[in-house]
């Protein structure tokens, strides 16, 4: 083993710090546009989450997709079930398992949120980015979500695929 410290070189430290950057600013930026509503910008994640899935989740599923802990993520699932925003029930064929869903009150607030949200993003991020810089972004975070073992919904599984051009 080699105890010997690999410092960052300049362009390594910049890309370090450029990162902390966005999530110590940009991450308390966007949950601006949840805080009126009561909601973390998590709690947000989790009703996209469910929002792409029609029959639901299991709740071990949901906090695996999540990264959270079990504890963590009944915490967060009961807000959101006092808001109205998601249900859970038991499994028809497994009494041991809980299944959440979306209501239709939470796709209508996801749908009223979404577009705040959405324009946040293109505001913190991309719209600071041409073509290239935004693919180049989505290839080295990439690599380092699969190397993480990223589960994140929308997270690319391997290499990226190239989209057909119309």
């Amino acid at each position: 083993m080699n105890d010997e410290t690999r410092w960052l070189d300049d362009t390594e430290r910049r890309a370090w710090m450029s990162l902390l950057a966005v999530v110590l600013v940009g991450f308390p930026e966007l949950e601006r546009t949840f805080r009126p509503h009561g909601l973390v910008h998590v709690e947000y994640g989790l009703l996209a989450a469910l929002s792409n899935e029609d029959e639901g989740l299991r709740l071990s599923e949901l906090a695996a997709q999540m990264n959270m802990s079990q504890s963590r993520l009944s915490h967060r699932m009961r807000k959101l079930v006092d808001l109205g925003y998601v249900e859970v029930t038991g499994d028809a064929c497994d009494g041991r398992v809980s299944i959440a869903r979306v209501t239709e009150a939470g796709r209508r607030f996801a749908a009223q949120v979404s577009p705040a949200h959405l324009a946040d993003v293109r505001r913190l991020i991309f719209d600071h980015l041409d073509e290239a810089q935004t693919a180049a972004l989505a290839d080295a975070l990439g690599a380092v979500a699969d190397r993480l073992g990223s589960t994140c919904p929308g997270a690319p599984k391997g290499p990226p695929v190239p989209k057909a051009r119309s």
